[in-house]
């Protein structure tokens, strides 16, 4: 019996943005027999909105949460048994900065076929749109919570990106998004470029690189909102 074969596949930044995803997406998902999800009520729904026939119940649902051990052991067999899967983000690519990545890493070891789909990313839709080095960049994920460890961080993140000429990006809390701002402009030097990118694909979407400088005379309010940072100094 041929294992089965894994498709990764993206969903929506903002909910309404249907539009951002390739038609061809619809004809992966019909291949796939059991989904493993970072959400299962938001991957049905999503899933519902470009396949409205869908049913829901025909189907095996996981959920990956950090993907334990147990949940890569019914990965594996589900595969070994000749079942596609697709694995579905809760919002963007899967396996990017997504808990997905472990599953991946379990079907490339049992040497199944992966087939990464197209689809929207903040990572790569805040680069590209930030004029910021394309060719070396690195995400960090959260940066830490405490106020003094958070501003060492940025320090470091800053340094980094002038030494190797990289671009830094990162993501905060929606609810402590001012007080990263805050934090970037009191630690960074004023001719570091900061990117703010907030609601991506969005119709209120806001994507600005400027110097810490300029940043200082015009700080933004986005709580609440989601944003990705990005950071470059010369």
């Amino acid at each position: 019996m041929h294992t089965g074969k894994v498709f990764l596949i993206p969903t929506v930044l903002y909910e309404d943005a249907v539009e951002t995803l390739p038609a061809y997406l619809l004809d992966a998902v019909k291949q796939c027999q059991v989904f493993f999800v970072e959400n299962e009520k938001t991957a049905r729904r999503f899933l519902k909105k470009i396949w409205r026939e869908m049913v829901i119940d025909d189907y095996q649902w996981f959920a990956i949460h950090k993907a334990e051990e147990e949940v890569k052991r019914q990965f594996l067999q589900l595969l070994q048994a000749g079942k596609n899967i697709g694995i579905i983000s809760e919002a963007g690519c899967p396996g990017i900065a997504d808990p997905g990545q472990l599953l991946v890493e379990a079907a490339q070891q049992a040497n199944s076929t992966v087939k990464p789909l197209v689809g929207p990313s903040s990572i790569l839709l805040a680069l590209m749109a930030s004029g910021m080095n394309g060719q070396c960049f690195q995400f960090h994920g959260y940066l830490p919570i405490d106020t003094a460890e958070r501003k060492k961080k940025i320090r470091e993140l800053e340094a980094d990106s002038h030494r190797r000429n990289c671009t830094q990006l990162f993501i905060e809390t929606p609810y402590r998004n001012n007080a990263m701002i805050k934090d970037l402009l009191q630690s960074c030097h004023d001719e570091t470029r900061i990117c703010i990118a907030v609601d991506i694909t969005a119709p209120s979407e806001s994507i600005r690189t400027q110097t810490v400088k300029k940043w200082k005379q015009e700080q933004p309010d986005i709580h609440k909102r989601l944003a990705l940072f990005l950071l470059h100094a010369s």
